[in-house]
């Protein structure tokens, strides 16, 4: 099932809860609205939540050894500590190549701190290939949902991918093998793969303007180009940044993966005002989007 078919249940089901909560209580559905999303995950957000370090949920890590697993070099999973807020959607990331997940893993508290399971992995060589690395990628969220000591506080139909460079090109190959994902951030992509026309997970590309390894104009421009036009999807470019711009503390990143995957992994329209229309500003080189999203 593809994740927009997914997204299209969870939103009737969403529907049915408002309608019949009018119809027992009285209460308008408007009223009610923002209870009735049952993946919504802390508090409202603003530009000061989104941009902080820290979010709403405690987080806490468990190290997963490579020896313990198999089909990708094990990680670390950052998740939240909460146990009364519901299960939580999770997002496995990968780092390009030659590095190991201490190029990724400032993402792993910051998201998690937001709401989500975090696996930051290590892959099983780091010279893996980026189709490798997506199926690596795979592997991990199905550790994590079938195996992982954090298994019972996920919930397996809300996952995603991210990566960097060779990771990021694995993130779009993950999202082609299995298009039930539901969120997708390919950072600073790399692969020699220019066309993605059969992805059906949203996918927020994040380019560098001054990227000399993965130029945009041979990786993320036609990666997003290629998406379908049909797909909820997105193009952040980096102004004046590189290749390696998302393997440190970056706001812009940051904010925007945290919208992203609120929006599509959680179905949270609360973070729609930061995506659409599209955004602007010093850091932001370029925005392409198909916003408004479904």
């Amino acid at each position: 099932m593809s994740s927009r078919v997914t997204r299209a249940l969870r939103a009737a089901l969403i529907g049915s809860t408002l309608a019949l909560a009018t119809t027992f209580t009285g209460v308008t559905a408007p009223a009610i609205a923002a209870a009735a999303n049952p993946y919504e995950r802390g508090p409202a957000p603003t530009v000061a939540s989104i941009e902080a370090a820290t979010g709403s949920f405690a987080t806490a890590k468990v190290t997963v050894a490579r020896s313990a697993v198999s089909g990708f070099g094990g990680g670390t999973i950052y998740y939240p500590t909460s146990t009364t807020a519901g299960t939580f959607g999770a997002v496995a990331i990968s780092p390009g190549f030659t590095a190991s997940q201490s190029a990724v893993a400032w993402l792993g508290p910051r998201l998690a701190s937001q709401g989500f399971v975090i696996f930051t992995i290590d892959t099983s060589s780091t010279l893996d290939s980026p189709d490798s690395r997506g199926t690596q990628l795979l592997a991990a969220l199905d550790y994590l949902t079938g195996s992982s000591s954090v298994r019972t506080r996920i919930d397996a139909t809300r996952l995603g991918v991210m990566g960097h460079s060779m990771g990021g090109g694995g993130s779009l190959a993950a999202t082609r093998t299995r298009p039930a994902l539901q969120a997708s951030i390919p950072m600073t992509p790399y692969h020699t793969t220019k066309s993605w026309t059969t992805v059906q997970t949203p996918t927020l590309i994040i380019g560098a303007e001054s990227d000399t390894v993965a130029p945009v104009a041979s990786h993320a421009e036609p990666f997003y180009t290629s998406l379908p036009s049909t797909l909820d999807k997105a193009y952040l470019e980096l102004n004046n940044a590189s290749h390696s711009a998302p393997t440190s503390t970056n706001v812009t990143v940051a904010k925007y993966s945290i919208s992203w995957l609120k929006r599509f992994i959680d179905n949270d329209t609360r973070y729609d005002q930061f995506l659409c229309p599209n955004p602007s500003g010093t850091a932001i080189q370029e925005w392409r989007s198909t916003c408004n999203y479904s």
